[in-house]
């Protein structure tokens, strides 16, 4: 069977969506609740493509509930996931809603700054796929002051792990008593590249924030406050991976909260185009 560009492990589609964890999709999966085209799957590793078949969960259809779109201003001290076995504190404890959403991406527990949480399984997959060679911008400051020499290295690519990392725009922006504080571009994802990066040429991270992912900004966003994206957002946030602007089923409109800050937006709340509403948890 020939495997098309958008085909993945049925597993890791049903973690994406926000069914459940990677380990806890597989037991699904094998005690017989998930169907693709209405056939029962209990083979783990099967190819499915979430684009064009229909994957079901005990009779329920993942794109059953409405798509939904966070930006966050995550803070140092949180971790990027869904649920911590040790007690630590998630990004999803800032970011309280009714729907599946997930973290896209990493963002380790030092670092801060923009991350989208969805439960657009097709998008998460895209963004974080390096075959689309997504950019994401971040603001380094690194300890001490790197000379012309090091900062064409980082430029050439720097290997870790037996591979270079290519940093697709390196600019130094300003310089504070610490060292100097670098605008960084790169489109990989692997696990604390940018700190990794710098610690192979002798300059380590003091600081970390990610302030761009394609054409999505953090903006003015306090740490620890979320807002929904604009419809404007999510169909640029799309089109970038290659996808349509508004997949079937999206909500395709602004939300707002009642009742405070960090309540969750009840299902059919609307304003109008253009405007977002900043939230932080109470």
């Amino acid at each position: 069977m020939s495997v098309t560009m958008t085909e993945q492990r049925l597993q890791r589609v049903l973690a994406a969506h926000g069914v459940a964890s990677r380990r806890k999709a597989e037991e699904l999966i094998l005690a017989g609740r998930v169907t693709v085209d209405g056939v029962v799957v209990r083979e783990l590793g099967r190819k499915v493509d979430p684009e064009r078949q229909e994957i079901c969960v005990d009779g329920k259809p993942l794109h059953s509930e409405p798509r939904r779109y966070i930006v966050l201003h995550k803070p140092v001290g949180y971790i990027t996931t869904t649920a911590d076995e040790y007690g630590r504190k998630t990004v999803l404890d800032l970011v309280q809603v009714p729907e599946r959403v997930v973290p896209v991406g990493r963002l380790d527990r030092d670092s801060s700054g923009l991350l989208l949480l969805t439960n657009d399984g097709d998008l998460i997959y895209r963004i974080t796929h390096p075959r689309y060679e997504l950019e994401k911008e971040y603001e380094v400051l690194v300890d001490g002051f790197p000379p012309p020499e090091v900062e064409e290295a980082l430029r050439r690519g720097v290997p870790v792990d037996g591979r270079p990392v290519r940093i697709r725009r390196l600019e130094a922006i300003r310089v504070e008593p610490q060292g100097t504080v670098y605008r960084v571009v790169i489109h990989e994802g692997r696990n604390r590249i940018i700190r990794r990066v710098f610690e192979r040429v002798g300059y380590p991270v003091l600081r970390l924030q990610r302030v761009r992912v394609g054409p999505l900004r953090l903006g003015d966003l306090p740490p620890g406050r979320w807002r929904d994206l604009t419809a404007s957002e999510v169909a640029a946030l799309r089109r970038a991976v290659g996808l349509p602007e508004f997949p079937e089923g999206a909500v395709g409109r602004e939300r707002k909260a009642r009742g405070g800050r960090g309540m969750p937006a009840r299902r059919g709340d609307r304003r109008p185009s253009g405007v977002r509403k900043e939230h932080r948890r109470r």
